[in-house]
């Protein structure tokens, strides 16, 4: 995470109280808070909508689909397997007796990731459907123009709880 940094904004009484309504509606501790998840969908967004993404994104595809559509659930399946490598995982949902819901996590490119989900929705049979894409969040605020180099490792410690386990201690703290 890099520096915080303070800057003033300017702006008429009457947004700045809508806006604060907006951040106690959504439970924000802070005007900064919310603030900072603002700039952090617009700058996805438009990363998004310029095409402007290294590496993969990552989405869910929603979609609502008469079951008893002749051959749709062949044709899904059949989508899916020629993109398998775009697809993390399938949940499965039975709406009623004839109407069915799969979300499908999807990561890769994103002109892979809208392929396979233009198909998808374009099934006859597909009632509604809507694509989710975002990135992952390294590249959120990631700029195109000085793509630094990630070189440190991730490798967390395990909670206390495992440490004390591997320890030959108890699991439970001594009351």
């Amino acid at each position: 995470m890099s520096e915080v940094l303070r800057f003033g904004v300017s702006i008429e009484s009457d947004l700045l109280e809508s806006f604060d309504q907006l951040v106690a509606r959504q439970g924000y501790a802070t005007r900064s808070e919310s603030l900072r998840d603002l700039i952090r969908d617009a700058l996805v967004r438009s990363r998004l909508e310029g095409q402007d993404v290294a590496g993969e994104v990552l989405g869910t595809l929603t979609l609502v689909y008469d079951h008893h559509a002749h051959e749709l659930m062949d044709q899904m399946a059949e989508l899916q397997h020629q993109h398998h490598g775009l697809v993390v995982s399938v949940l499965h949902v039975h709406i009623n007796h004839d109407d069915c819901m799969e979300v499908i996590v999807l990561r890769g490119r994103t002109g892979e990731v809208r392929t396979l989900a233009d198909g998808l929705l374009s099934l006859k049979g597909v009632k509604h459907g809507k694509l989710f894409v975002t990135l992952a969040a390294r590249h959120i605020t990631e700029h195109t123009a000085s793509r630094r180099a990630h070189t440190h490792a991730h490798a967390a410690a395990p909670p206390t709880r495992l440490r004390r386990k591997a320890a030959g201690q108890s699991g439970r703290p001594k009351k």
